[in-house]
């Protein structure tokens, strides 16, 4: 008995290995770096929260001699005590991402239709100098001004929008979906490395100055952009190879390989033949429309189910730090060495569930059960004791259920979603749908942050992480169409191979 198209696969790793070469290994390296950059100068920022703060504010010793003249000697004290200057980091955490939200949508548009490496080169170097203009020049030369940091960051968010729908289509160009859960859920860890570098870097020079900090991370940064520039392959035909998913001879390699998981498997291979874009008489297919891309099947449901994940992920990236230090009491340094471990969960989170999401071939059932029990384990580590090392370990287990989600539906997910049968596979829809489903994130994120700092300063921190199951729950509401979907889809394969045995 003939075993039908959707269940005729081949094991995921070989597809994968037999078509690696050195320029796989130097792609996925570069992009690798280039994000994990990008996400260490945002580190920094949360790190260093409360030198920050203690800078902006008065000190507390009453008793020192007060120095003349006063706007010359007192010119850092924006702020009359700590809780307005919290406030205030709060909202550069949501002028940042409302920036960055809006940057991911044009970005997205901006890199299917330019070169994507120049693109994030531009967006990595140019970044870097506003990251040190923000840390750094304004305290060597002693210039303080609200106004002028929420511009900068806002400039900063802009510019650092270019770098995942960027760094997610090149991967995309490169990776098919043979393995693509088990390689996108190990890229996917740039960020979360890029957390540990920053927090690394931010440590071992805190003791100088939080400017320096800032500086070191930029300047890292500025120069992976360079490299960036000089050494990154957007897509295989740049050195000669086939494009994804096609041997010399034109043929698919992989029957089932390169046809996405948000493909419709319940449908006939024969009815394959519509798409969202022309025939194009060249070989170079247009870049996909925005509202086109947002019609796709899964990205709006995707998009707003990552809004309120973002949420959640990014408080723990902005704020960790500063809820250590401040729940608990811990040296700042301490806290940004023990935020680390939140994001060693995340690394073998999204590696473990984008492994295990290949071998279903299927998402959404992987993200549920993860996000159940991310559930559970926000709110075992709401009732965290003042131990580090318990507090360690709870970290990475949350890290584990909510980094792991995130990591996959930010790249392999949206990897899946730019690549449909609709749009052919073409490249030129990848980065547009990574920025849209991204961008909402952040969107969602950016509001978060807002709401964080409100609720913690009326509520308290346990209210926070109520808020944060509120909104790891709603993640699963909006998928579980789906959820149901792909679960169903599991479950008529499973008859169909015990009819065929």
């Amino acid at each position: 008995m003939a075993m039908p198209g959707s269940l005729r696969r081949q094991p995921a790793n070989r597809g994968l290995v037999s078509h690696c070469t050195h320029h796989h290994i130097v792609v996925f390296l570069l992009t690798f770096f280039s994000y994990s950059l990008l996400h260490a100068s945002r580190k920094t920022f949360s790190n260093v929260k409360v030198s920050i703060s203690n800078q902006w504010t008065p000190g507390l010793n009453s008793t020192a001699p007060e120095l003349r003249p006063y706007e010359l000697w007192n010119s850092s004290h924006l702020f009359s005590n700590a809780e307005k200057a919290t406030l205030f980091l709060g909202t550069l955490d949501t002028i940042f991402l409302f920036s960055y939200a809006v940057g991911l949508f044009v970005s997205g548009i901006v890199g299917d239709r330019l070169n994507l490496r120049w693109v994030l080169s531009f967006g990595m170097c140019s970044s870097a100098l506003v990251v040190f203009s923000f840390g750094t020049l304004t305290e060597w030369l002693h210039f303080y001004n609200k106004w002028f940091y929420c511009c900068l960051w806002v400039v900063n968010g802009l510019l650092q929008s270019t770098g995942w729908p960027c760094v997610v289509a090149v991967m995309g160009n490169w990776f098919g979906k043979a393995g693509r859960g088990f390689v996108f859920g190990l890229w996917s860890a740039c960020a979360s490395v890029g957390n540990i570098l920053g927090a690394f870097l931010a440590s071992c020079v805190l003791k100088y100055g939080y400017e320096y900090a800032f500086l070191v991370t930029a300047s890292v940064q500025f120069a992976g952009g360079v490299i960036v520039f000089f050494g990154l392959l957007t897509s295989p035909k740049e050195v000669g190879l086939p494009e994804l998913g096609a041997d010399e001879d034109g043929v698919s390699v992989e029957e089932d390989a390169n046809r996405p998981l948000m493909g419709s498997d319940d449908v006939d291979d024969d009815d394959r033949n519509y798409s969202i874009q022309a025939t194009d008489s060249d070989n170079q297919p247009k870049a996909i429309g925005f509202f086109q891309a947002c019609c796709l099947p899964g990205v709006v449901l995707y998009s707003l189910a990552y809004a309120c994940l973002k949420l959640v992920n990014y408080s723990f990236f902005f704020w960790l730090p500063f809820y250590l230090s401040n729940n608990f009491g811990w040296k700042e340094a301490e806290a940004d060495q023990l935020s680390i471990w939140y994001d060693v969960g995340g690394i073998i989170g999204g590696t473990i569930q984008g492994l295990i999401s290949d071998v279903l071939q299927k998402r959404a059932p992987v993200l549920a059960v993860s996000l159940l029990c991310a559930v559970g384990s926000l709110f075992g580590y709401s009732r965290s004791p003042n131990s580090k090392p318990i507090n360690a370990v709870i970290m990475a287990i949350t890290g584990f259920f909510i980094g792991g989600p995130s990591n996959m539906i930010s790249s392999a997910i949206s990897a899946d979603l730019g690549r449909q049968d609709v749009v052919k596979g073409s490249s030129e829809a990848l980065a547009t749908v990574t920025g849209i489903v991204d961008g909402t994130g952040s969107i969602g994120a950016a509001v978060g942050q807002y709401l964080v700092s409100l609720i913690q300063e009326n509520l308290g921190w346990m209210w926070v992480f109520y808020f944060f199951i509120l909104m790891t729950s709603s993640t699963i509401l909006f998928i579980s169409p789906l959820i149901v979907r792909e679960i169903r889809l599991l479950l008529h394969e499973r008859r169909l191979r015990m009819l065929a045995e």
